[in-house]
């Protein structure tokens, strides 16, 4: 592996650990990135870096229990494996990818392609139109919940994930398909479901107390 690396140019070499690094930062590098101030479309130099070094990156990620898989049709090089830390989002986080995701499928059958950019406001109408957020989240939430969507190439928002207001254009990748399966959106229903249950419960003890 280090003889590959040295027959590499400097930069070729630094892209590449680069590469590597982004892959266990961020799960998966997409094709194509829109430009973060523009929202313009541009080619990812790290998804190019996957195609000319797969084989190198394939066997150096196999020594740590990982795999590289490659999704032509998503066009995106993603890992898999024992060895992939896995990131545990908070049930807020949960709810706000399941409501893009139903935002990014209403647009891609309704306008098409052109059309997957969202903002704040449209996906607290879908949270409360669904009644999966009907409640008022702290400003703090919604930052944690996009970075970490920003993070795991779900969204593209311009500028910081701090100056992000209620019409600032959010763009979806289709990559927010790959999270929640029907079996993580019935855990989640199931355990919000219950959180209103313990909230009630608690509501109905403080009225009874109170009548006493």
């Amino acid at each position: 592996m280090f003889e590959y690396m040295e027959e590499l140019s400097v930069t070729e070499t630094e892209n590449l650990r680069k590469t590597i690094s982004n892959l266990f930062r961020q799960t998966c590098i997409l094709q194509v990135k829109y430009d973060p101030v523009t929202l313009v479309p541009r080619d990812n130099l790290y998804y190019e870096m996957c195609v000319r070094h797969k084989k190198f990156i394939e066997d150096y990620l196999e020594v740590l229990g990982c795999e590289l898989l490659h999704d032509p049709q998503e066009h995106i090089f993603r890992l898999a494996g024992d060895g992939l830390e896995i990131e545990k989002f908070s049930l807020t986080t949960t709810i706000i990818i399941l409501l893009i995701k139903m935002i990014y499928r209403d647009k891609i059958l309704g306008e098409g392609l052109e059309a997957t950019v969202t903002t704040l406001e449209e996906i607290r109408e879908y949270g409360k139109n669904t009644n999966l957020l009907n409640w008022k989240l702290k400003v703090t939430e919604w930052q944690e919940a996009l970075y970490l969507l920003s993070k795991h190439q779900m969204i593209e928002v311009p500028g910081a994930v701090r100056d992000v207001e209620d019409q600032t254009p959010i763009y979806i990748y289709s990559t927010v398909n790959l999270y929640l399966s029907s079996s993580n959106i019935n855990e989640l229903l199931e355990e919000y479901r219950e959180e209103i249950a313990e909230d009630e419960a608690i509501e109905e003890n403080l009225y009874e107390n109170a009548v006493e």
